[in-house]
This record gives C-alpha cells, sequence and structure tokens, in this order.
C-alpha cells in the first residue's frame, strides 16, 4: 500500500524548489505550476507528488487530466 500523499506548505515548497512567492503565484495563474488545495479555512497548500512531479521537469510540467468520478451504476 502507498503512503499517503502529504500536504506540503509555502515554506516548504519556496526551499524546495527555489522559487521566490511571486513566481510561484504567477506560474498558478499561468498554469505552470501546481495549484494550491485548500486544507482548513484560513490555510492551503500543495500535494508533494505534485511539487516533486514539478522539480522534475519544471518547464514540461502540466496539470494531471482529473478522471471523472465513477461509482459503478
Amino acid at each position: 500500500m502507498p503512503a499517503p500523499d502529504r500536504i506540503v506548505r509555502l515554506k516548504t515548497v519556496l526551499s524546495r524548489t527555489g522559487l521566490s512567492r511571486s513566481t510561484i503565484y504567477r506560474k498558478i495563474a499561468e498554469g505552470t505550476f501546481p495549484a494550491q488545495i485548500k486544507i482548513s479555512v484560513n490555510g492551503a497548500g500543495w500535494h508533494e507528488s505534485e511539487i516533486n512531479r514539478w522539480i522534475e521537469n519544471p518547464v514540461g510540467w502540466r496539470p494531471r487530466k482529473e478522471v471523472p468520478f465513477s461509482n459503478g451504476d
């Protein structure tokens, strides 16, 4: 069973990517960096796997296609 995907906060993302805060938010708006996910009323973070995927290929990174949910009906 794979380990659950951790949620990392902005401070971790800044140190792992070497990008500035403004660059991260600009790239999110451009669609060239993973978007944040809401984790509480005032908190947000990123899936660590998406940050790792971006680090592996920053130029070629694109959001994964969402697979529609099917309940088997």
